[in-house]
């Protein structure tokens, strides 16, 4: 029998260790965006000069905002619904939006995930042959002429899509130490040593330096184009997997004395190194590719989705020295990356599951993971796949993550007044401690770019519409799946516990003295290390 929600929290899953958590987490936040998005945004918004917006946006909401994602989870110990259940009852609705989020990224996610493990295999022959996008869209995907809802299903991959669901059921069902850690123990340090090679390889590639310079030239002037900074904001934020309940579920499984601020640090540099090494490998291999055909280099970069990995990168393996070990490398990679970051969605949910209906692991994977599996093949196997995973993905991660981001910050910080709690909360416990500038980032500027970016967006597809795709479609896909997401946080929100959620005590209890103690060093900037507050929180 699965432990109820408020009862000993040494009952609720842990992590094995410091290092099981924090390459869990660096597994959820490098994923396939790593690989195909920053590169392109980055040479679409002023090459190097670019780094100077990304690193202001790392320092002032990405690492705030997962720093706040992770005191939530720690302190609250639980999914996103329950954890902001214990701080407003109100609040759970938000949390099972969130859930929503991850259920329909983890349907889509996989289906990428599927086309990786193709073309890994196809990599070994280039089977894709000379005209790559034809390949891609023709004879793989079989994608029909107009957007649209359909059930012809493609065995091609429909396929590998049912078996990334088999081995996702399985490792969720094994847990959260023995199942999840795991895998990320294994995957991580072999997505290393791939990326370490691919990158090492590409440099020596003649041409190279072209794809190097146009990836870092910088021009400066574009440094006073408000959109760079947007789409740097933008970037951060999508890539350290924030606000949407991962970091929040992965952090609740921490032990009770956890360092939260260095590791969340840790997470976020390692998350930034893994995306600069992918922008090198690939801008190396497409300098090469220009330079063969004499072709000017953003001719190539495409845009920064699937027709930059399954189109242009393709047709640049085929050019290579060792295109075989290239294109296993690339898409081994891919997969890799993609499968630690669709497990950490898939938990999620299934951590969600289990706080509200009482249900052990075995039971949630079976119950939770067999439906998305089901659901996922319905419009992912079929040949309508890419106009639906295409929209919902935009969709998604424009307009839901962003608004869940927003609500986030909003309500704790501002409605339920968490903030100090939550300051002092991530100082007791780190060597690395936060203060009023912490909370300003992630309650009052973090947001504001938010509301920006998406007040941004949204006029912008009001006006210019999204790829041509009929409104209807738009409608029905993309703010069909928000609306999925908030159908979900109603109707769970109203369905009984079957735990105990409210039979609870966040950890650790600040005593009045300790309080008044932490706030005193706020104010004073004083050092709190040479007593422990957890002795003193505990008399």
């Amino acid at each position: 029998m699965a432990a109820r929600a408020g009862a000993d929290p040494e009952a609720r899953p842990h992590w094995s260790g410091q290092m099981g958590f924090v390459l869990s987490a660096i597994g959820s936040a490098v994923g396939l965006g790593n690989l195909w998005r920053f590169p392109a945004v980055a040479y679409e918004n002023g090459g190097g000069a670019f780094l100077i917006p990304y690193l202001v946006a790392f320092f002032t909401a990405g690492v705030p905002i997962l720093w706040l994602d992770y005191a939530i989870g720690h302190r609250y110990r639980g999914s996103p619904p329950l954890a902001l259940r214990r701080i407003q009852r109100r609040f759970e609705a938000l949390g099972w939006f969130q859930v929503g989020l991850n259920v329909l990224i983890s349907l889509f996610y996989a289906a990428l995930l599927a086309w990786s493990a193709s073309y890994f295999v196809f990599a070994f022959t280039r089977r894709w042959g000379a005209d790559t996008e034809t390949f891609f869209y023709d004879t793989y995907l079989r994608r029909p002429a107009g957007a649209g809802f359909n059930l012809d299903f493609v065995p091609a991959t429909a396929g590998p899509l049912a078996l990334v669901w088999l081995a996702v059921i399985v490792i969720i069902a094994l847990g959260v130490r023995r199942g999840v850690e795991r895998a990320n123990v294994v995957f991580i340090p072999l997505l290393t040593v791939a990326f370490v090679l691919l990158v090492g390889r590409s440099m020596y590639l003649p041409g190279a330096e072209t794809g190097l310079d146009a990836l870092f030239t910088p021009n400066l002037h574009r440094l006073l184009e408000p959109s760079i900074w947007i789409a740097a904001y933008g970037q951060i934020f999508f890539t350290l997997s924030i606000s949407y309940g991962i970091m929040m579920t992965y952090s609740s499984y921490r032990r009770r004395k956890a360092n939260q601020t260095t590791t969340g640090l840790v997470v976020a540099l390692a998350n930034g190194s893994f995306e600069m090494l992918a922008g090198i490998g690939v801008f190396c291999a497409l300098g090469f590719m220009a330079a063969k055909e004499g072709s000017p280099i953003d001719h190539l970069v495409g845009d920064s989705g699937a027709g930059l990995a399954f189109i242009t990168y393709p047709r640049v393996v085929s050019e290579m020295p060792s295109s075989a070990f290239f294109g296993v490398v690339f898409f081994g990679s891919m997969f890799m990356a993609g499968f630690t970051s669709l497990l950490s969605n898939v938990q999620v949910v299934v951590a969600s599951a289990q706080d509200k209906f009482n249900l052990s692991a075995r039971q949630a994977a079976l119950f939770v993971c067999g439906p998305m599996a089901v659901f996922s093949l319905l419009l992912f196997g079929t040949t309508s796949a890419f106009y639906t995973l295409d929209v919902m993905d935009h969709w998604v991660n424009n307009v839901g993550i962003v608004v869940s981001a927003v609500a986030l910050s909003v309500l704790v910080v501002w409605v339920a007044r968490k903030g100090r709690e939550l300051t002092y909360h991530l100082t007791v416990l780190s060597t690395l401690s936060v203060g009023r500038i912490w909370r300003s980032f992630a309650g009052t500027f973090g947001p504001f770019v938010l509301v920006v970016w998406l007040v941004q967006w949204l006029y912008s597809t009001y006006a210019n519409g999204y790829h041509s795709y009929p409104r209807w479609f738009l409608i029905a896909d993309g703010w069909g799946a928000i609306a999925v997401c908030g159908l979900v946080g109603v109707v769970f929100t109203v369905l009984p516990w079957r735990s105990q959620p409210d039979d609870f005590t966040p950890w650790p209890e600040f005593s009045p003295q300790v309080a008044q103690r932490l706030a005193h060093w706020e104010d004073t900037l004083l050092d709190l290390s040479a007593d422990d507050p957890f002795e003193a929180g505990e008399k």
